[in-house]
């Protein structure tokens, strides 16, 4: 389960560009009203690896599909 199961993010068909993946879900954590904290915590977490753990991290914290 993710930490935001509300936000949908629709990420198959979409570029697959790392920088392209966490603003997608970015700006879906901004829309939900998620504090900058938290999408700051989010944005360090999807860095702290490479793209396998950008993925992880994006279905960790939304709904992906």
């Amino acid at each position: 389960m993710s930490k935001y199961p509300d936000i949908q993010v629709a990420l198959s068909g979409y570029d697959g560009n790392a920088m392209a993946i966490m603003s997608r879900v970015s700006a879906s954590l901004r829309r939900a009203g998620v504090s900058e904290e938290e999408r700051d915590a989010y944005y360090a977490e999807s860095t702290s690896g490479d793209y396998d753990n950008l993925l992880r991290v994006a279905m960790e914290w939304v709904e992906v599909s």
